[in-house]
């Protein structure tokens, strides 16, 4: 079954609105967990418009699924994972301004500086996955860089789902299919959602992990935190 780690970075993101410690990132990660969650999934940014650095270190001792710590590989954020030592590390080139995560890395062009950051993370006993566009041929490269996994970057799939989820998922598949010929563990994210997760993880082989957090924390205002993540496994249950 394909495991489903939750971003938690939209319950940040209505904390700090208020200020204060309303929503509690820390409780929401243990009642994730306790609801079935197989993983918590963070995204610090330098500017700490939600995931803050005290969240990071707070939710070390309370994830006892796996810990999931995205971001981009500046010399900052690689020090605060290898002192944390998350089960995972996702690296993904966003600029510092982005209101979101919006590309993947290019393997080919930056493969010496991947490839440098990666052995940092795997000699501290961290794996590594490379956030990438669904493009075969990034692959090889992604492979040689000495990554455990890669996650595919799925906003152009969801965007494209209701007008033709064939034609949305077929290069997601076919990056699937190399990515396994090169030994490569497979995860994926990005405007997953209720609607549209099933198809994916349905056709997606060897898909090891999903990471969602907008539309499920988006859904749990409608539906409840403990309701929404027993959905999402549904979706992602193999009958």
């Amino acid at each position: 079954m394909t495991k489903l780690s939750v971003n938690i970075n939209k319950i940040a993101t209505l904390r700090n609105a208020r200020g204060g410690e309303t929503p509690s990132v820390t409780e929401a990660a243990i009642k994730i967990q306790k609801f079935g969650g197989q993983g918590i999934t963070i995204h610090p940014r330098p500017d700490e418009r939600h995931i803050t650095r005290k969240d990071v270190y707070d939710l070390k001792p309370l994830v006892t699924t796996e810990y999931n710590i995205e971001g981009n590989p500046h010399r900052p954020f690689i020090d605060m994972v290898l002192e944390v030592k998350p089960e995972q590390v996702t690296l993904v080139p966003d600029a510092d301004d982005a209101i979101t995560s919006n590309a993947g890395w290019d393997t080919k062009k930056h493969f010496d500086f991947l490839t440098e950051v990666i052995q940092e993370f795997k000699k501290a006993g961290i794996r590594t996955s490379i956030f990438l566009d669904p493009k075969p041929e990034l692959i090889e490269s992604a492979a040689k860089t000495g990554a455990d996994r890669i996650e595919l970057y799925t906003e152009a799939y969801a965007k494209d789902y209701t007008l033709n989820k064939e034609k949305a998922i077929q290069p997601y598949y076919e990056t699937a299919l190399v990515a396994a010929d090169f030994g490569l563990g497979l995860n994926a994210g990005h405007d997953l959602s209720l609607d549209n997760l099933k198809y994916f993880s349905d056709t997606i082989p060897n898909l090891l992990e999903v990471s969602i957090g907008h539309a499920l924390v988006s859904e749990a205002l409608y539906m409840g935190l403990e309701n929404t993540v027993q959905a999402y496994l549904k979706r992602l249950a193999k009958w």
